[in-house]
């Protein structure tokens, strides 16, 4: 027996209640505005005792509700939370408005710059602050005037301060006292080619007169000719910028100086450089043992190599080409996107190589940039490399300078002019 009142009986329901529907369309979508709760019932009864309810129709209700008063939406078909987009619903949600993509790519734009600004800005004083200026070329006397472009004197000593007795047996340089010159260049870096210029250090040259780089002292000269770099052993870089002013009659307003172990950390630093070697070259006393053919050098080997000149036919005249070849390949391969863009390489080659220069006072970041990439220019075609014009031994066995086309070339390099003085 069923015990529900009539009114809720499963057949009054009809199919739309527990059973189920086809249509797609919500219940309250579909019959919400006309819905009644069935026949009236007598006054004063409801179904079972259930007062009676209002009858939401359009218009006035039984109980005094009317549309304007109670309709919020629920009786016009849409669904809580969705709808058409009408603005009179209650939890409709506002179209989420496109992106900016202009104002987001002008944010990153201003954020990426300011970002390498400041990064370039901290490397650029980071480095400053790391050179070693201790070269004062105020102290050099009688110099001569200074001409078109700019000279540098870039030189390699044997200096083996700070190495402990381990390194100076790996890289084969002795533990021999004081610092001599190993190499020397003048590079001129001007606006009709770049000009690299090695000086051998067997170079006869006259000591002239000059001022004591420390005790300020006087020291007439007395026509006292020596070899290159026994200048820069008896008073250091300002004595040998003195020398090689006085022997050329050529300005020099930059000087540039590495040592030993300098060097090789920088090659290292780098991850070595490749360079094509012309022929087999085996020398106990630097340590060299390599054989022909294109192949890439790490720090201990590059010393080596630059340093090799008993193993070669012309000896310091070999060695200089050596040194001006590897030289050209080593800033050719810093001043690489590889090596400036990649600060995991960048940042210690920068570090090696700034600990280990010594340059003067007057030196600044660009100056030093402009010539590694003059450097890097040359050895790529745009500039020219040579030594020094030789015509002979002087009588003291020294090699001495073709004097008139030693004149030729300062002319040249004095007046910015392509230089076509050639080293035979």
């Amino acid at each position: 027996m069923n015990d529900w009142p009539q009114a809720w009986s499963d057949d009054n329901r009809g199919s739309r209640y527990g059973r189920g529907s086809a249509s797609a369309q919500p219940e309250g979508a579909r019959v919400m505005r006309q819905v009644r709760r069935g026949p009236a019932a007598p006054p004063g009864q409801g179904y079972g005792g259930v007062p009676p309810q209002p009858s939401y129709v359009n218009g006035q209700g039984h109980g005094g509700y009317d549309d304007d008063a109670y309709d919020d939406g629920y009786n016009t078909g849409q669904v809580y939370g969705g709808g058409s987009g009408g603005s009179g619903g209650r939890g409709m949600r506002e179209p989420r408005p496109a992106p900016n993509w202009r104002r987001r790519i002008k944010v990153t734009s201003i954020t990426l710059v300011t970002l390498l600004l400041v990064t370039s800005v901290a490397t650029y004083f980071w480095a400053d602050s790391k050179l070693n200026r201790d070269v004062d070329l105020s102290k050099v006397i009688e110099r001569p005037e200074a001409g078109e472009g700019t000279n540098y004197l870039i030189v390699g000593s044997d200096s083996r301060e700070g190495m402990t007795a381990e390194q100076k047996k790996q890289l084969h340089t002795g533990s021999a006292e004081g610092k001599r010159t190993d190499s020397m260049m003048i590079l001129h870096v001007g606006s009709n080619g770049d000009t690299l210029i090695s000086l051998p250090r067997d170079s006869n040259v006259t000591i002239p007169s000059f001022k004591g780089s420390d005790s300020g002292k006087f020291y007439e000269g007395t026509g006292r000719q020596v070899k290159l770099n026994a200048a820069y052993a008896e008073d250091g870089p300002e004595l040998l910028v003195r020398t090689v002013e006085a022997n050329t009659d050529l300005h020099i307003d930059h000087y540039v100086e590495i040592g030993f172990a300098g060097f090789a950390n920088i090659v290292d630093a780098v991850g070595g450089v490749e360079i094509d070697i012309p022929k087999d070259i085996k020398d106990s006393k630097s340590g060299a043992d390599f054989k022909k053919g294109k192949q890439t050098l790490n720090g201990e080997e590059s010393l080596a190599f630059v340093r090799t000149r008993y193993a070669l036919a012309r000896s310091d005249l070999d060695r200089t080409a050596n040194q001006q070849k590897f030289l050209a390949a080593l800033a050719n391969q810093v001043a690489t996107p590889s090596t400036i863009l990649n600060p995991f390489k960048l940042y210690p080659t920068m570090g090696a190589g700034l600990d280990s220069l010594t340059v003067d006072k007057d030196m600044s970041l660009w100056d030093l940039a402009s010539m590694f990439w003059a450097m890097k220019g040359v050895n790529g075609g745009d500039g020219k490399s040579m030594n020094m014009p030789i015509s002979g031994n002087s009588p003291n066995g020294n090699l001495q300078w073709d004097r008139a086309k030693v004149k030729q070339l300062v002319e040249q390099l004095k007046n910015d002019e392509t230089v076509t003085v050639s080293s035979d």
